[in-house]
């Protein structure tokens, strides 16, 4: 069906050829790769799927930084005057990639890249490093560690007007941060407790650090990554056994053990923006990692077994290591069985379609009128298909082109 209101007169053209839109339901594994040496892992990938960034080995056997398009393949983007550097997460639409390098004098840096202005230094917190984990889905907030004047590694929260905010602690000395939600308020990642103990926490500027606790009370937990609105969170906790355990956070429900694939470990380290899916890797019962996708109606899965079809000649996902914002891109390492070495994975899971807003697998009517009755709100929602914080024609747009796919 298509609506006529003036402002959306420019897509009448649009809504004519979604009636004719038809996408397959389509599932793919890509290697991406190396810099010319022998291994290299994905962390992090684009809303669309269109970016994937990591780091990987050169023919020199140093550890840099990519950025790889279908188009482009891998590119180097270099270090800071140093030898070694990677990429550790990359904006909603791929245009900015934060992560490590080393400069001319050997100390590993946080930085920011964009294509006009390549890799900025982003300083320390008063000490001689620091390196960035995540960014926020516009680019402008940066998380990571970086050395105070006391030489303690600090969790940072950066951005361009502010520059460089230590976070605290939890009592203890050191912290680090991991994973930004999409607007860049909430922070989570790991922090020392006054007993010297690693508690995963979630920072807020009105509430400050917050510690998360672990499961059932015993020493160690620290959190990989946050949902868009801050309100769930994911990663690893020690259990009554000692065992490390992939969790899922959230304030009603507390800190939940997501399991294994059989074998005594899991780490969480990537959700989707509506908190809904978990990847990372665990054992299974044979002691092998493997790559895992958790659902609460699915519990979880190996995705070696759910995509065996993808996987030839003996390859194997190993771990995951980040997910889009929709749940349908999955990033991490692996072994690549055509190649015989450590290669970065981009695993396109053809779930959701283009364009379904209410993930029941069919572009209709219903996905249509939940993008225009969320018309020009903002933040960061299932109906901002490309994660750019306000719903809007683009929006719009994405469901009219994939019109009836699925249905």
């Amino acid at each position: 069906m298509c609506y006529t209101q003036s402002r959306f007169k420019a897509l009448i053209s649009a809504c004519v050829m979604s009636l004719i839109a038809t996408a397959g339901w389509s599932q793919s594994l890509t290697w991406l790769g190396t810099l010319g040496g022998g291994e290299s892992v994905a962390r992090g990938v684009s809303a669309d799927g269109a970016v994937v960034v990591g780091g990987a080995l050169n023919a020199a056997g140093q550890w840099r930084a990519f950025r790889w398009t279908a188009s482009g393949g891998m590119q180097n983007l270099g270090t800071l005057g140093g030898d070694y550097g990677w990429a550790s997460g990359v904006s909603a639409d791929g245009a900015v990639v934060v992560g490590g390098a080393w400069n001319a004098a050997g100390y590993i840096r946080a930085f920011r890249w964009k294509a006009s202005g390549g890799m900025q230094n982003l300083g320390t917190l008063g000490g001689d490093w620091s390196t960035a984990s995540d960014v926020s889905a516009d680019g402008a907030v940066v998380v990571g560690v970086a050395q105070n004047a006391a030489s303690e590694g600090r969790a940072f929260r950066w951005t361009a007007l502010g520059g460089m905010q230590g976070l605290g602690t939890l009592g203890g000395y050191r912290s680090r941060a991991n994973g930004v939600s999409a607007d860049g308020s909430v922070v989570v990642g790991e922090a020392e407790n006054a007993a010297g103990q690693y508690r995963a926490f979630r920072w807020t500027a009105s509430g400050g650090m917050q510690n998360l606790g672990t499961l059932l009370g015993y020493d160690r937990s620290y959190a990989s990554d946050v949902s868009a609105d801050g309100a769930v969170v994911v990663g690893v906790a020690q259990n009554a056994a000692w065992q490390e355990r992939a969790f899922r956070w959230t304030a009603s429900g507390g800190m939940q053990d997501l399991g294994t694939l059989g074998g005594d470990e899991s780490e969480a380290f990537g959700v989707s923006a509506d908190g809904s899916v978990v990847v990372g890797w665990a054992r299974n019962a044979a002691g092998y990692y493997r790559a895992f996708r958790w659902t609460e109606s699915g519990g979880m899965e190996d995705l070696n077994t759910t995509y065996a079809s993808l996987l030839t000649n003996g390859s194997v996902l190993v771990r995951a290591f980040a997910i889009s914002p929709d749940g349908r891109y999955i990033v991490g390492s692996g072994y690549n069985a055509a190649t015989r070495r450590g290669e970065a994975f981009l695993l396109d899971t053809g779930f959701p379609r283009r364009g379904d807003v209410d993930r029941n697998g069919c572009v209709d009517d219903a996905d249509l009128l939940q993008v225009l009755f969320a018309f020009g709100g903002r933040g960061y929602r299932n109906e901002d298909l490309n994660w750019d914080g306000t719903v809007d024609d683009a929006d719009l747009l994405e469901v009219l082109f994939h019109f009836g796919s699925g249905c």
